[in-house]
This record gives structure tokens, sequence and C-alpha cells, in this order.
């Protein structure tokens, strides 16, 4: 089923992008056994995401590179499009395998099956180390207790997750607000039409499960702008 997403030309706020930076770096880190950090890439691969997935499939590759410095990262792709169809990927620790895997993807219209994506990042937190869960959608099709349960349990394993919105669906809006905040993670939205924003957000929680906040305000100097004056906040805090 195609939905129509609403609001979508309203941007992230400064406020909006600082608020998340802040509750990245309030955030307990947790590092795997093999010092290096290990995050789930969640995505929503349904009809109304179609514009912009190559674009996620491209910025994906930012989050290794802000990393190779901090010992690493492994990222596992999680993805459901389609009648019931959930799929899940090896770990990789290099953006091109990634890469190759995301662009074998192609968007197919269908419910959100987001409470299948907190149901394996549980799984997998159960099973061995995870440090985050990063989750990239537009609309929410379930119902919101449910969602709202497993993401409390996801921060009883001490797993958050930050949670990416495309657009501003006033009805998914409270929902994916209450995955981040019962996780423990942050929320934030991004606009179809500024890419950069997202790839910085993306690199920020991947550098933090990395390095803590100490390497991400280091990111925050390498990247300047508004990403650098957001992360000067964090300045005066310890990691």
């Amino acid at each position: 089923m195609t939905r129509k997403r609403t609001d979508l030309d309203a941007p992230a706020s400064a406020g909006e992008v600082g608020a998340f930076l802040r509750q990245v770096a309030a955030t307990p880190r947790r590092v795997g056994r093999e010092g290096h950090g290990r995050l789930i890439f969640a995505l929503d691969a349904t009809a109304s995401r179609e514009p912009t997935w190559d674009r996620a499939a491209r910025i994906q590759s930012s989050m290794f590179v802000e990393t190779r410095a901090l010992g690493g990262l492994e990222v596992q792709l999680c993805f459901y499009r389609g009648f019931q169809e959930f799929q899940v990927s090896d770990w990789y620790r290099d953006s091109d395998a990634l890469l190759r895997r995301m662009n074998r993807v192609f968007c197919s219209a269908g419910l959100t099956q987001i409470g299948r994506v907190l149901g394996h990042a549980l799984r997998e937190a159960a099973a061995t180390q995870l440090d985050a869960l990063v989750f990239v959608g537009d609309c929410v099709e379930e119902p919101r207790d449910r969602l709202a349960d497993l993401a409390g349990r996801l921060g009883v394993f001490g797993v958050p997750a930050f949670v990416f919105q495309e657009g501003r669906d006033p009805t998914a809006e409270p929902c994916l607000r209450d995955i981040a905040r019962l996780s423990g993670g942050a929320w934030c939205p991004f606009d179809a039409s500024s890419p950069q924003l997202l790839r910085d957000l993306l690199s920020a929680v991947a550098v933090y499960a990395a390095g803590g906040r100490k390497a991400l305000e280091h990111y925050g100097q390498s990247r300047g702008g508004a990403v650098l004056r957001l992360t000067e906040q964090l300045a005066h805090k310890g990691d």
C-alpha cells in the first residue's frame, strides 16, 4: 500500500538537532567485546520511501568512514517491505559490502513492521553485544502500545534506539518519539531535501557508539557549521 506522507517540507530545526545530539551524548555507551561499536541499521523499505532509498544507501558509508580511527564499527542491515517481508543481513565492517547489499534492495508497497525490527534487536541484545539501533522511517501503522512495550524492553537491555523520521507525519511522530524515549535513545526528523543533515546525524550516532562523547565532540569540530555549534554544548560534560 502506498501512503501519502505529510508535511515533508518541514526540516529539523536547530533546536531539534541540538536536542538529538545532547541525548546521544547523554546515552551510556556500551563497548562490544572486540572493542568496536555494533549497531543495527534498520530501514523502512516500503513504497513511500522509494524516492530516498538510494540516497540512504549512499549515506550509510559515512558511518564507517567517521569511525575508522576509533576502532571501527560493525553494522547489520535490517529492513521490511511488501507483504510481511522482513530481512536481516550479516554483520558488516566494510561500507562497500553493505552498499552492495543495499543496492540489491528495491522498495515494495506494504505496511510497516517496526515491531519486528524492535523484536529482532531484542534478540540480538540477548544473544550478543548490541550498542545501538538506528531506525529510519516515515510512517507507523502498528499499535502504539505494543511498540512502546518493545522499546521499553530495549531500554532495559541498555540498547538505545536512535530514530530518524523522514517528514513530519503527525500520526507517526508521537509513536516514533515514544520508541526513542522509552529505549533511552533519541528522535530527530529530517527532510528529503537535506541529505547532508541525515549524513551528519547518522555519523554522529556511529561515532558515539564507537568512541563516546569525546569522539562526538571531535566529530563536531571536524564537521563544522551547525554540528560544531551544537556539539560544543557538550564540551563541559565528562565521558
